[in-house]
């Protein structure tokens, strides 16, 4: 029989294996991807994928940050900190609309919108009228504080009576938790992990869904420059079907993409990971993308969403949203 440190060995050999099997070819095209948040297993699809060897199968030389919210993402990629991005849609029609940023969503990832608030039980706050006059954790550009008036219409809150506090979002969970704020905001997807540190403190969160007000919209989508879509398509082409290839091998494996995430980011823990990658799968593989495909949008769900954002952020209805999208290099 087997040792537990010999399996421990074995799987750690299996793993720089697998890591050095990605190494990057001579010729590849070296692109920089930054996410919108701290790397949980909501991104596990992606840093697997890199660790996999799938970026690199693309011919892609990957290189992958964390971000700190949709809107720094969309200011770091607009910048040519990035070439790609994710980042929620309203982040990206938002800058569109309002200063031109060249910049727009190439692929639609959650085609139904996680947005949550996340309160703990012991607050009393069961509702998001329960909000009002109570401070919630925010970072900048933050597409929660987008959408949030919106969703105040819609549940009978008054948006003007929230105290919109602005910190590090990796500090979040763990000032929610010791009532530093009475809510933070999170996609729903985090549950998992953010409500098992909860219960370890005496604590238990409950989260408050927008679509429970009949909020039904995109939220994050992969996104790069104008330049970069009209002068490298065929690089676009290639990191799209590389992405949508990750998500495919994730959702099928997520103790493997887990694993190889955790290798790179031992702070997450396996079991949170992959409460993650399974609930994001959700939002990604259902009946929207059965009928419109992986990374696609329904002109009905995108006028929707366009109407909600500009109500939303006070932008100008006439404003022509397909021009903050282009989802036309995504292949089947």
């Amino acid at each position: 029989m087997q040792s537990s440190s010999f399996r421990r060995r074995t799987g750690l050999a299996a793993l720089t294996l697998t890591l050095l099997s990605a190494m990057p070819a001579v010729g590849q095209d070296k692109v920089r991807f930054q996410t919108d948040w701290i790397p949980s297993g909501e991104h596990a699809m992606y840093y697997g994928a890199w660790s996999k060897g799938i970026y690199a199968k693309h011919g892609i030389d990957i290189t992958i940050t964390r971000g700190y919210g949709s809107g720094d993402t969309v200011t770091k990629v607009a910048a040519g900190a990035a070439d790609f991005g994710v980042a929620d849609i309203a982040a990206v029609m938002t800058a569109r609309a309002r200063t031109n940023v060249p910049i727009k969503t190439i692929a639609v990832l959650y085609n139904e919108s996680p947005h949550s608030l996340f309160v703990l039980k012991s607050s009393g706050i069961t509702d998001f009228k329960g909000l009002e006059g109570k401070k919630i954790g925010i970072t900048p550009g933050n597409s929660h504080r987008f959408y949030f008036p919106e969703v105040a219409k819609k549940a009978g809150t008054d948006p003007n009576k929230l105290i919109w506090t602005n910190m590090d979002g990796a500090a979040m969970a763990a000032q929610l938790i010791a009532k530093n704020i009475d809510a933070a905001p999170f996609y729903s997807i985090h549950y998992y992990y953010i409500n098992k540190a909860a219960v370890k403190a005496g604590q238990e969160i409950l989260p408050l869904p927008f679509v429970e007000v009949g909020f039904k919209i995109y939220a994050a989508t992969l996104i790069t420059t104008d330049k970069m879509a009209q002068d490298k398509p065929d690089l676009v082409k290639r990191f799209l079907a590389a992405s949508k290839e990750a998500f495919e091998w994730a959702a099928a494996n997520p103790e493997e993409a887990c694993k190889l995430h955790v290798v790179r980011f031992p702070e997450v823990e396996l079991d949170d990971c992959m409460g993650s990658v399974k609930a994001v799968m959700k939002f990604v593989f259902n009946d929207h993308s059965k009928e419109f495909g992986w990374g696609k949008e329904s002109p009905e769900r995108l006028k929707f969403s366009w109407e909600t954002i500009a109500s939303a952020n006070e932008l100008k209805p006439e404003f022509d949203y397909k021009t903050a999208i282009d989802t036309s290099k995504v292949t089947k």
